[in-house]
């Protein structure tokens, strides 16, 4: 496995044939798709997560990792992950909201170094052939992995704040454009977005299939959008999913990345004085 790992170093996402001889010298496999969305295909060797057991369940810190590192620890051992092993996730590119991100994301920031996501998700794993490969996993050995904070890739909201204005930072809204504009379909207490912010959807770095877009034009996108490798990019969404996703993905790109978890759900909740939202109006006539 060793050559293999030296493809996960610097390597947040890997393609659905390096998944699988991963996953063949005994990987752990974590399927991250929502629960409903499991039903319609089951992949036997994976170990069913889901992002909110990692994550605070009290309103509006819901995106948040739990701070508990004795906690975290536990909940990750006991699905079996361990230090040197490497992390496959998967999830529904198409109809899912990034959750194979976020995991990844959590992972690394909390000092998994070979936790990786699968390009085109479960579609793509599948046709890889992932049936052929024996249920390991079931149910999962415990692990060894302990808790090493990384604060590489993690911004909290005060810290967000005190950089806002930055010249060489770059604050990306990764939601839908109706939510950019102003409209709490999710459950922000207030609407738009955190000023200064550029949009861009998450999705747009995919293709229809779920398959993400070349490097090249990755980078040319964010260019388009005023961003440099050598920006110092946050991004943020409604609860740090879809953000983490699309952390995960510039972060393998190469660009200098980092999620707010808190997010819109946080930023929202706390004081408008202090943290003020942008909407854009709609047009007259």
């Amino acid at each position: 496995m060793s050559n293999l790992l030296g493809n996960l170093a610097n390597n947040w996402i890997v393609n659905a044939d390096l998944a699988k001889q991963l996953l063949e010298q005994e990987a752990t496999l974590l399927d991250a798709r929502a629960p409903i969305l499991k039903w319609f295909c089951l992949l036997p060797p994976a170990i069913p997560v889901t992002w909110q057991e990692f994550s605070r369940s009290d309103f509006p810190h819901k995106g948040k990792i739990l701070e508990n590192n004795t906690i975290l620890t536990q909940k990750l051992q006991a699905i079996g992950i361990c230090q040197d092993k490497p992390v496959i996730v998967v999830a529904d590119s198409v109809k899912g909201w990034g959750e194979d991100g976020r995991i990844v994301w959590m992972l690394r920031t909390l000092g998994h170094e070979k936790a990786v996501f699968v390009d085109g998700g479960y579609r793509a794993l599948i046709k890889a052939g992932i049936s052929h490969i024996k249920a390991a996993n079931n149910p999962p050995k415990s692990g060894d992995i302990v808790i090493s904070r990384c604060s590489n890739w993690e911004i909290q909201r005060d810290e967000v704040k005190a950089i806002l204005g930055n010249e060489n930072l770059v604050v990306i809204d990764a939601r839908e454009r109706r939510e950019y504009a102003g409209k709490t379909p999710y459950g922000e207490k207030r609407g738009g977005h955190i000023p200064g912010a550029v949009h861009l959807y998450y999705k747009q770095l995919m293709e229809r299939r779920g398959q993400l877009l070349t490097r090249g034009e990755i980078v040319t996108i964010l260019q388009q959008k005023g961003v440099s490798q050598s920006t110092q990019i946050v991004s943020y969404c409604s609860g740090g999913i879809r953000s983490a996703w699309l952390t995960c993905v510039l972060t393998n790109v190469g660009f200098c990345a980092k999620n707010y978890g808190g997010s819109m759900w946080e930023w929202s909740a706390s004081p408008a004085d202090s943290y003020p939202l942008s909407v854009i109006l709609p047009r007259a006539g």
